[in-house]
């Protein structure tokens, strides 16, 4: 018999979320952020279950890309971080790959080379996010250059925001005052918000989005969100008891006795732990639900296991307990474990199996 734990991956949910930034943001051009392996969802079954109708794909590197087309995937992908070194415009020519251009080595490559066909690029603008791009000031000049190079076959500005997530902050505005000071004039399409832009900032929608957390249905904000309220979870980690301990008021559980019962407690041992991905530092109280109900972690997740707390609930070796997903949330894991999704998403292991619904 396999061990229990498996994640579900909902694919119908993923293009529900796909079809909400659409819909936010009128229609722009949605490029689908499928790096770090679809976050974790798998990049492959997520691209098939979204090409019939996706504008196209967004991945770190020509790595990830590869694997998209090998696999037979024939929609727009887009580079985010660029080449790395200059032979892979070999490879991003022949598979008809968009390049994110933000530094000057790899301008510099780009103007050289001698492409089959024409590159569409997106030319990366730093307003303020301070990692990746060139500075607005160079902009206008690196326009000219560009507009002189004979294979492009389209140039798009970017930019990245830093503090979209917090709604109460006024940096996203800045740098979208930045971005537009630093373009005025040029005729291009713009590339401005990732997901809680999408959600939070309509102001920044413009011809081009890049849904990334969104497509998973993770809200990327701490406080309520009417738009982040629409998207359905897509990832379901689960796993099932198999222990059930009665243990005395006062007795401890687990390593390091961080949890000492305060009553005779029932205790639930599922088979997952922190080698399967779920985090080792979730405190005490975090939510998990057995056969739909919810409960709490008690005592410190090792490596291949997790106690929860089933006093009072009708219970037995096999019941199916949900990690995260439908009943308990993926953020309000990532809260309890001073992290974000995006970690425990991207931090599933191979270990556990995706299978797929929808």
């Amino acid at each position: 018999m396999a061990r229990p734990a498996i994640a579900v991956i909902d694919l119908e949910a993923i293009r529900h979320n796909y079809r909400l930034a659409k819909k936010l943001t009128k229609n722009a051009q949605a490029f689908a952020i499928i790096k770090a392996n679809a976050y974790g969802h798998g990049a492959v079954r997520v691209a098939q279950a979204l090409e019939a109708e996706v504008d196209g794909f967004g991945v770190a590197c020509i790595e990830e890309a590869l694997e998209l087309r090998v696999a037979g995937i024939k929609a727009p992908i887009l580079l985010l971080e660029g080449i790395f070194t200059a032979d892979e415009l070999l490879l991003a020519d022949r598979e008809s790959l968009s390049l994110v251009v933000h530094n000057q080595q790899q301008l510099t490559s780009l103007l050289v080379a001698k492409p089959k066909n024409r590159f569409k690029i997106f030319l990366k603008i730093d307003t303020g996010m301070h990692r990746l791009g060139f500075a607005p000031s160079e902009v206008k000049a690196l326009w000219v250059a560009l507009q002189a190079c004979k294979h492009l076959e389209s140039i798009t500005l970017m930019t990245h925001f830093a503090r979209a997530d917090e709604v109460n902050s006024d940096d996203t505005l800045q740098q979208l005052q930045q971005f537009k000071a630093a373009v005025a004039g040029l005729k291009a399409p713009h590339c401005l918000a990732n997901s809680p832009a999408i959600l939070a900032w309509p102001v920044a929608h413009s011809e081009y989005v890049r849904p990334g957390l969104m497509l998973y249905g993770a809200s990327p904000f701490t406080e309520q969100n009417e738009a982040a309220a629409q998207l359905k979870p897509a990832m379901r980690l689960e796993s099932a008891l198999i222990a059930i301990r009665e243990l005395a008021a006062g007795e401890p559980i687990g390593y390091g006795a961080r949890f000492r019962c305060e009553q005779a407690t029932t205790v639930g041992v599922v088979a997952m732990g922190y080698a399967d991905g779920y985090p080792r530092h979730a405190i005490d109280g975090t939510p998990i639900a057995v056969n739909g109900i919810r409960t709490r972690l008690i005592g410190r997740v090792s490596m291949d296991m997790l106690t929860i707390d089933i006093t009072g609930m009708s219970c037995q070796i096999g019941d199916r307990v949900e990690c995260w997903g439908d009943q308990v949330l993926a953020t309000e894991v990532a809260a309890a474990s001073n992290t974000i999704p995006y970690t425990l998403f991207t931090g599933v292991t191979r270990r556990v199996p995706l299978t797929y619904i929808g």
